[in-house]
C-alpha cells in the first residue's frame, strides 16, 4: 500500500467524519426545533385555559343570582373575605343556581411537583365549597396578586380589611413541564385592574 493511499484513506476518514458530525448536528437542531415548537404551542393553550377559567370566576365575585337574598345577607358587604399575594377566597354564585359558593385559589408548593423536569413548576388550586383540593399543572411558576383601593392605592400585603378591595391585579406565569436540554419557555398573563361589577355595590 502506498503513501498516497494511505493519504486518501485518512482524507476520506476526515471528510466523512465532518460530514456525520454535521448530520448529527443538523438532526440534533431539527428535533430540538420541532421539541421547542410544540412545547410553545401547549405553554399558549396553558396559559389560555388558566386565564379563561380565573376570569369567569373573578368577573362573579360577589354574584348571586338570587340577588334580593344575596343584599340581605351580611356576608354580601365582604364578597372577597380572604387575600393574600397568591391565594384569594371569594363569594360568588357560580353555578348560577341562587346558591353562593365559596371560590378559593391559591399556589402549592414547589415540592408537590418535584418530580416533574422543571424544577419551578407548581399546582394551581381551585377549590369550589368543601370539595378536596386538586391541583392543576399547567406549568404554572408564578401566581401572584396586587389589590386596590377605590382610588387605585395598592393595599399592603396580608390584606386585613377585604373589604377595602376595589380592584386587583393577576400575574401568571407559565413554564414548558417538559424542556429540550433543561430551556424553558415561558409566558406570561397579566389582567391589569379586573374588577368584579359586585365589588362597587357595597
Amino acid at each position: 500500500m502506498g503513501f498516497s493511499t494511505i493519504l486518501d484513506i485518512l482524507a476520506s476518514v476526515i471528510i466523512g467524519g465532518i460530514l456525520l458530525t454535521i448530520v448529527l448536528r443538523l438532526s440534533d437542531s431539527a428535533a430540538e426545533k420541532t421539541y421547542n415548537y410544540s412545547g410553545e404551542l401547549s405553554l399558549q393553550q396553558n396559559l389560555v385555559t388558566i386565564a379563561q377559567i380565573m376570569e369567569s370566576d373573578f368577573r362573579k365575585i360577589g354574584y348571586s343570582k338570587d340577588w334580593e337574598s344575596w343584599r340581605a345577607n351580611p356576608l354580601s358587604n365582604m364578597p372577597i373575605f380572604e387575600a393574600d399575594s397568591s391565594s384569594i377566597k371569594f363569594y360568588a354564585d357560580i353555578n348560577n343556581d341562587g346558591v353562593m359558593d365559596v371560590i378559593h385559589y391559591y399556589l402549592g408548593p414547589v415540592s408537590e411537583l418535584a418530580s416533574t423536569p422543571n424544577p419551578r413548576d407548581r399546582f394551581l388550586y381551585r377549590v369550589v365549597n368543601s370539595e378536596a383540593p386538586v391541583g392543576v399543572n399547567l406549568g404554572v411558576t408564578e401566581f401572584f396578586m396586587t389589590y386596590f383601593d377605590a382610588l387605585g392605592t395598592p393595599l399592603t400585603l396580608p390584606i386585613i380589611a377585604p373589604s377595602l378591595i376595589a380592584s386587583m391585579e393577576i400575574n401568571i406565569k407559565v413554564e414548558n413541564v417538559q424542556a429540550y436540554d433543561e430551556k424553558y419557555s415561558s409566558a406570561f398573563w397579566r389582567q391589569i385592574r379586573l374588577a368584579s361589577r359586585n365589588l362597587q355595590y357595597r
